[in-house]
This record gives C-alpha cells, sequence and structure tokens, in this order.
C-alpha cells in the first residue's frame, strides 16, 4: 500500500475571528453518522458545516435497502429528522456532488458552480458498484444495485420483463435476486467463486445456503462467470453468455459483483491512494494532507484494507469527528483511533439467516471446527474452537439465534461445551441463546454497529436511569443499526434492572398492567365478554374509561373470540364492538395486499379438492378478474378483489361449499397432507383423511399467532410435519405428534411430544396442546418461541398435555369440544345479514364507487397490482461508473 509522510498534531483552523467551515463530500450512512458525531459534540455550534449530496435525497438506510420492495418507501428508509438539519445549522445540498477538490486555495467545487472554501475536509463518498469488463454490459436492461434510484429503475423495466439475471452471489447479489423474484421474474444467480456468500460462508455453509435458495425457486449458477451481454437490434438485452459456454435467455441483468471504492476526487487532487483503490489514512482518518479526512468505503484504513461494511465505517465516523472536535476546541483530546474492525455479520438474505464472526473459516494454526448441519431444513452451524478451548469463530446459516451470544464470546472459553453451542433449541443441552446474558462479560459487544458493550449497557441503566429499551437505545446508540443485537440488548436491560430490584413492567401495553395470559385467565374466570368491561376493571387507572390501543384491543379481540362459546360471548369477530378491536385483516375477513385490494383463501382441507370445486375456483378468478396462484399451504390464493367485491366472490364460493381459510386471522391456517398409504407405496397411514379431520377440527380456532400443521405418510416426511405448530408422521404402529415448530424467519424443527398414538390419543393431545399454548402463550408468539420461553419447556410441557401434572386436562378438552361444536363460518354469516354486509364499501359516503387507485397491468397472462412509483416523473439515469447524468 501507498505510506504517508508523519502528520502535524492538529488540523489547521480558520483565521482569527472567523467561524471555521467543515465541508462534507458525500451523504451516505457513515456520512450522516459523521454529522450526529459532531452535533453530540458541539462542534456544529461553533462550525459551519457544509454537505455535499450526489443523490437527490438525504441519506437512507441502504442496508435495508430491499425492503423498498416489500412496501417500505424512502422516506421510510430515511436516516435523518426532518429537523436535524435546520436543528444543527448544517447545509445540506442534495443532487449537488463535488466534482473538484483545489487543496491550495482549500476550495471544493460542486457540479452546480458552487465553491465552497474548507478548514477541514472531510471525504465519505462511498464507493461504486463494479461491473465484469464483459462485451454488452452496456446494453439496455442492464442495471446496478446500490441505491434507491436503481431499484425504482429496475421496478419500471421489470414491468415489460420475464426473466432476470444477478451477476454476484454476495450480499447484495443476494438481496437483488429477492428483488427480482419479487417483481415476479425468474431469476437466476451468476457467481464466478464456487458457492455463495464465499467471504462470509464455508463450503458446508454455502451448501445449506445453496439448497435453502434454490427451495425458494431460485437458479444458482456458481464457478462460472459472465462471457457477454447478448443484446438485439435495438441494443436491449436478449441473453447472456457464461463462462462454460451456456447460455441464460434474459431480459434484464443487475450486476451486484461488488464494489470499488469511489477515490477519483483525491486521485485528481494529488491525494495518495492504494495499490487497489481506497484513498489512505491514518489511524486518525486524515490523510497525507492534515485538513482532508476519509472515512466509510473510500478509505484505505491504517490497517491496510477497505472496509465495506456499515460498522466500520460507523466507527472511521466516530474518530474523525473525534479529532475534528480536538482540533477544533469541542473534544476531550481523547478520541479514539480507527485500527481495524471486527467483520462479524449477521444478516437475512431472501429470507434465509447468515452469520459469520471471528476466524469463520479457521485460518488460525491448530484449531478444530465443530459442526452441526441438517441439511433437510436447511440449518448449517460451524465453531471453530481454539487449541485452549477458546472461540475463535463461526458459521450461522439458517438458524442465527445464537448469533448474539456466540459472537461476544469469541476470544474466550465458553461457559459451555462447544458441542452445546452448536444444537439446536430444544435439542438436550443445547442452544446456545440458553445461556444469557449473564455468561457475557461486561467486555463483551454487544452492539457491533456501534461497538456498544454490555458493560455500557448496564450502565445506561444503572448510572443514566434508564427503564426501557427506547431509552437505552437513545442513550447508547445500541440496536439502532441492523438490530440484530435488540434481543440480547432487552435481556441485558431486564437482567440489570432486576438486580438494582426494580420491578419490570410486563403488561401487555399502556393500557393494562397484565400480560396476555393473565388477561385471557381474567377473562375465563370472570366470563367478561366485551373490551369495556375488561378495560374498566382490570386496565390501569389512567386507561380505564378509555378507548384502548392498537397492542390491546386485537389481542383482547382474540382472546374473547377463542373463548366466545365458554364466557357466553357472540363468536363472530364483527359484530358489536368486536368489530372495534379487530386488525386490518379481520375488519374485512380478507388479507390486506399492497395495491389496496384484498386476496382470497377459501379452505381446501389436507389439500383435497374434488374437480367440480377446482372448476369453480377458475371460474370465479376469471369472472372478477382475480391473480391466482398455490401456496405452499396446499391452498388457492385469489388476488386482486376490491373491497366492494368480496362479498360477490364469496357468495359464489360458498354456494359451490367453500368456508374461509382464515389466511386473514390469527387461527389455525392449513393441515398440509401427502397421499399417505391410499396412493402412496411408502405411506403406512391414511394421512389425507387424518388431516381433514384435523383441519375441520380446529378451523376458526383464534390464537395469539397463526396456526399451521401437516400429516405425513411416513417417515419420508414429505408433507413437512417437522416444520408446523404441530406435526403428525404416520408409523406402522399409530401416530407421532411433534410440536414447536416453524418455517418462516426463524425455522425450528418440532419436538417429538408423544409416539405411536392411535385416532383418538393424537385428537386428544393436540386438544390439550392447542388450548394450553392459547391459554399460556404471549401476544404474537408462535408456538417454538412459546415452547423455548415457557418455564420447563417440551417437558413441562409434555407433563401438562400428557401427563395432566397441573389438573387442567378435562377443562382443556372441554374449551375445545365448546369450540368445535359452535364453530361457524364467518363468511357464511357475513352474507346472511345485510347489515353485515353494509361494512363491504370502498366509501362510507360513495357505497357503490369503487375505488379508482386500485389498479392493475397485465403480466404473464394474469394481472398484477399497478403501483406508482414514488420517484417523480424523472427518474436520474445512473452510470455504471456510479455518477448521473
Amino acid at each position: 500500500m501507498t505510506s504517508m509522510p508523519p502528520h502535524p498534531e492538529a488540523t489547521p483552523a480558520a483565521a482569527p475571528g472567523t467561524t471555521p467551515t467543515l465541508v462534507l463530500i458525500g451523504h451516505g450512512m457513515v456520512g450522516q453518522r459523521f454529522l450526529e458525531e459532531l452535533a453530540d459534540r458541539g462542534v456544529t455550534e461553533r462550525t459551519r458545516v457544509v454537505v455535499l449530496c450526489e443523490e437527490p435525497r438525504p441519506a437512507y438506510d441502504r442496508v435495508q435497502l430491499t425492503s423498498y420492495f416489500a412496501g417500505r418507501s424512502p422516506d421510510d428508509l430515511s436516516l435523518v429528522d426532518p429537523d436535524f438539519m435546520a436543528r444543527h445549522g448544517i447545509e445540506l445540498h442534495l443532487g449537488d456532488p463535488a466534482t473538484a477538490v483545489d487543496r491550495t486555495t482549500r476550495t471544493v467545487t460542486a457540479r452546480s458552480g458552487l465553491t465552497v472554501r474548507y478548514d477541514a475536509l472531510v471525504l465519505a463518498t462511498g464507493s461504486y458498484p463494479f461491473v465484469p469488463p464483459v462485451p454488452g454490459k452496456d446494453s439496455a436492461g442492464c442495471f446496478v444495485y446500490r441505491t434507491i434510484e436503481d431499484l425504482l429503475a429496475i421496478e419500471e423495466y421489470a414491468k415489460n420483463a420475464r426473466t432476470g439475471v444477478v451477476v454476484g452471489g454476495g450480499l447484495l447479489g443476494l438481496e437483488a435476486a429477492g428483488a427480482l423474484k419479487g417483481l415476479g421474474l425468474r431469476t437466476h444467480i451468476v457467481e464466478f467463486a464456487p458457492r455463495l456468500m464465499a467471504l462470509q460462508v464455508d463450503e458446508g455453509g454455502g451448501r445449506a445456503l445453496r439448497r435453502t435458495v434454490e427451495e425458494m425457486g431460485l437458479e444458482v449458477h456458481t464457478g462460472v462467470g459472465g462471457k457477454e451481454i447478448v443484446a438485439d437490434g435495438a441494443g436491449a438485452v436478449t441473453a447472456m453468455g457464461l463462462s462454460d459456454d451456456s447460455r441464460i435467455e434474459t431480459d434484464l441483468v443487475v450486476f451486484s459483483a461488488g464494489v470499488r471504492p469511489r477515490d477519483q476526487l483525491a486521485r485528481d487532487c494529488g491525494l495518495p491512494v492504494g495499490e487497489r483503490g481506497g484513498i489512505v489514512v491514518d489511524e486518525r482518518c486524515r490523510t497525507a494532507d492534515p485538513a482532508v479526512y476519509a472515512i466509510g468505503e473510500c478509505a484505505l484504513a491504517a490497517d491496510g484494507r477497505v472496509y465495506g461494511l456499515v460498522a466500520p465505517g460507523y466507527d472511521m465516523a466516530r474518530t474523525a469527528a473525534g479529532t475534528l472536535a480536538d482540533a477544533l476546541g469541542a473534544g476531550n483530546g481523547a478520541a479514539d483511533g480507527f485500527t481495524g474492525a471486527d467483520l462479524s455479520t449477521k444478516l437475512k438474505l431472501l429470507g434465509v439467516d447468515v452469520a459469520s464472526f471471528g476466524d469463520a473459516h479457521g485460518a488460525t494454526d491448530g484449531c478444530l471446527d465443530v459442526v452441526y448441519s441438517d441439511a433437510r431444513s436447511g440449518v448449517y452451524k460451524k465453531l471453530v474452537i481454539g487449541a485452549e478451548g477458546e472461540l475463535l469463530g463461526g458459521v450461522l446459516v439458517g438458524d442465527a439465534e445464537a448469533y448474539g451470544m456466540l459472537r461476544p464470546l469469541t476470544g474466550s472459553v465458553p461457559p459451555v461445551s462447544p458441542e452445546q453451542l452448536v444444537l439446536p433449541a430444544g435439542a438436550a443441552g443445547g442452544g446456545a441463546a440458553a445461556l444469557g446474558p449473564s455468561a457475557l462479560p461486561d467486555s463483551a459487544v454487544l452492539c457491533n454497529c456501534h461497538n456498544v458493550t454490555k458493560g455500557t449497557v448496564r450502565a445506561a441503566v444503572t448510572e443514566h436511569s434508564c427503564g426501557t429499551l427506547p431509552e437505552v437505545k437513545k442513550c447508547t446508540k445500541a440496536g439502532t443499526g441492523c438490530g440484530s443485537c435488540v434481543k440480547s440488548l432487552t435481556a441485558v436491560m431486564n437482567d440489570e434492572l432486576a438486580a438494582n430490584g426494580a420491578t419490570i413492567d410486563t403488561g401487555l401495553c399502556g393500557c393494562f398492567p397484565h400480560t396476555r395470559a393473565e388477561l385471557y385467565e381474567i377473562v375465563r374466570t370472570l366470563r367478561l365478554t366485551t373490551f369495556a368491561e375488561l378495560l374498566d376493571s382490570h386496565g390501569r387507572p389512567e386507561a380505564r374509561n378509555g378507548d384502548g390501543c392498537e397492542i390491546c384491543k386485537p389481542t383482547v379481540g382474540s382472546i374473547i373470540a377463542s373463548l366466545a362459546p365458554s364466557v357466553g360471548a357472540d363468536g363472530y369477530v364483527l359484530d358489536g364492538e368486536q368489530a372495534a378491536l379487530q386488525d386490518t385483516n379481520d375488519h374485512f375477513l380478507a388479507n390486506l395486499q399492497r395495491n389496496g385490494s384484498y386476496s382470497i383463501v377459501p379452505r381446501i382441507p389436507g389439500g383435497e379438492i374434488t374437480p367440480d370445486k377446482l372448476i369453480v375456483i377458475g371460474e370465479v378468478a376469471r369472472d372478477f378478474g382475480l391473480y391466482t396462484k398455490i401456496t405452499g399451504g396446499q391452498r388457492i390464493d385469489l388476488f386482486g378483489a376490491r373491497v366492494d367485491q368480496l362479498p360477490q366472490v364469496w357468495a359464489r364460493l360458498v354456494d359451490a361449499g367453500f368456508e374461509s381459510g382464515h389466511a386473514y386471522g390469527k387461527a389455525l391456517r392449513t393441515v398440509k397432507s401427502c397421499v399417505g398409504q391410499t396412493w402412496c407405496r411408502y405411506g403406512v397411514q391414511d394421512s389425507v383423511r387424518m388431516a381433514i379431520e384435523l383441519e375441520l377440527r380446529y378451523r376458526g380456532l383464534r390464537s395469539p399467532h397463526k396456526l399451521k400443521s401437516a400429516v405425513s405418510g411416513c417417515a419420508r416426511e414429505c408433507a413437512e410435519a417437522r416444520g408446523k405448530d404441530f406435526g403428525v408422521i404416520a408409523t406402522s404402529n399409530g401416530w407421532n405428534l411433534y410440536v414447536g415448530g416453524n418455517g418462516g424467519a426463524d425455522p425450528r424443527h418440532a419436538d417429538l411430544l408423544a409416539q405411536d398414538l392411535s385416532d383418538a390419543e393424537l385428537i386428544r393431545l393436540i386438544d390439550r396442546f392447542l388450548m394450553f399454548y392459547i391459554r399460556t402463550a404471549d401476544r404474537l408468539e408462535r408456538t417454538s418461541a412459546w415452547l423455548e420461553r415457557i418455564e420447563g419447556g417440551l417437558d413441562h410441557v409434555r407433563d401438562v398435555v400428557v401427563h395432566d401434572s397441573l389438573g387442567l386436562c378435562d377443562e382443556l378438552e372441554a374449551l375445545m369440544a365448546a369450540h368445535v361444536t359452535h364453530y361457524r363460518d364467518e363468511w357464511a354469516e357475513t352474507l346472511a345479514d345485510p347489515e353485515r354486509l353494509a361494512r363491504f364499501v370502498s366509501f362510507v359516503n360513495a357505497p357503490d364507487a369503487p375505488d379508482p387507485s386500485v389498479r392493475f397491468v397485465p403480466e404473464r397472462d394474469q394481472v398484477k397490482p399497478d403501483l406508482t412509483l414514488l420517484a417523480g416523473p424523472t427518474l436520474p439515469i445512473r452510470t455504471l461508473e456510479g455518477t448521473s447524468v
């Protein structure tokens, strides 16, 4: 790397009697953090601060960029409080990047012609996407994936595309692939390395990640690179040729093959840069010019590395701000230097948790690997252990729940064996998360983004009187970055509060001092049938005679609905007061979609359907112009109905014998099944019959969270029963019952509760299990989280529901029997009552008028939402080099 001459100790100051000027070039995540650090140190009170920003909007969360496609707007992604700039007197120039730096006159010139003289200059220009030099890379339909403008351009172009290719299988490449898939494109990932995320995961982790990604429907090509982009006569992409001479027909290509430091301004003004790029800085983030600093991805740090993660960028921002504060007389002379950073990462890519920390690849001499791998569930965990038993690093794919505990233990000998640390939660003796925060030393870093230790969090509670998570976040900044530390942060805070004798408020919300389980018992015991009764008699004094809040209203509504037959309440969720308690989806008995339309999901018990009913669904979808999709739960979703069309659609479905599938409610969704012994040569029981019986028994059962189930006809497990809240697997002697599993964001294998059960025994135990869960779970707590949280875990639940250790089983069975006896289909009830139908209108004052904002465009012989872009009438076009034209 290029070396730097020794530095004078201070940045030159402005002339006496004048206000010094600090110019910041670049306003990304690191640039904004630098401004916040300046403001915290009082520098903005005595210094003119000018910011030149290339993009048309202030700093936003680039880590969460892909969440735009999940419905978050650019404003939602913003990192800048609306009044931050004005409050601190900062001059922000949007869409006006710096074009030249003159170090002799100490001036910066912007694209608009604006010239600003500086006393100190900070370069936070970030990086630009690297585009492999393949022929055709400038064809129409080729994009990079770096800014909101890039996403908007991709979204617009994808409207007329069917297939997309992402070049790059790293962090951002997988994000881009998820975005293309979400836009409805058949998606390919091309990665030159032999595995996905080669820098973060090892070979085993790469295999697990690839298997999971491919199961999502994405096509992965590793060990090959792009050779050429093929375009048609109009210059638009039609295909991509690969280095192995294969070819992918595609309409769109996204380059996400890494980034390069944006150091051209530094090169042009004569500042030293590294051999492979990056502005050379010392441990104080100063360049060879004592008046110029560089931070973030554009800087080549003192340890010879360019850091592409946000956490090291934040550390550099803190260092530069502290050094400048000292030079301007606003510091305390104790600014930390930046000599390197922890590269640990935890991300959710395509819905898959991926984490790596420490020596993830086992490069340390004499180290050993401890590995847990479950190919079926896509979980891979590897810990690297040193010769003295110390934890050196690890890789987690598919289940990164333990990351918050393992990363802070790096460099120390864990208090339990490595084998226990890699076993999944629920396994005998397994689960790193079970150690709890008490196992961590005060020096352990809980928040990697902001370098906040456990000791700092404890001090926030004991010395700064922080008693809530928002207060701790505000005091320490912990948990305000990627958010992966929030669970550990909360645990440390609660432990410290308890140790200091403080009473931890476990109330459901600001309206009730009771937990959800306690409210359930109050409603059941006192036979309360309305929210108002419960709030006025058991709410906090200041909340009584009020309306409740968005937390307690749907929670109590669910409790009353689940207990309705037993307490004498009306089980219909849209009658009287109950209607005002419901979430948006329950309010119209349908799932609200992105463009304001609704989806319709009729129940198909066990996934079994007659040809006549299948034809009815097809005819309804055709007649109402609905988008049709077969789900993973063996049902058929119909998307795109306006609220005023819901009764018309359901009238035809109910006439054909369908009923609500409760896809909109916290209730039983589906009971999947394989074909079982009736058709399959491996089947040992009739799984379809059992699945239908279970689904019809538990349909409409309101619970703290959604419930999913499955029945497999043999141990080959084609219905994936062990990934469900309650799953059933056939044996030659009956049925095995598994509980507490789920897929989704935090997958967990279900645990065996009982085995070789008869039909009657199986149903009796499921009745007890479900009602015990509904009775004791917290708000929005899945069975998997409940099973891990409840004292005694699986063993306690088995004692209660199998061995009746609490004497509750008769009561639990009676509650379920009451539910089964009193079940009524919500849509059939709605259609039979004109007053209930009156709510299904887009506009109360114009009930016959449809919502004109709900529009659709054609795609693949169906329709999709016609969503308005948020960028305005003109989109800046971003070149592959990272500049705008």
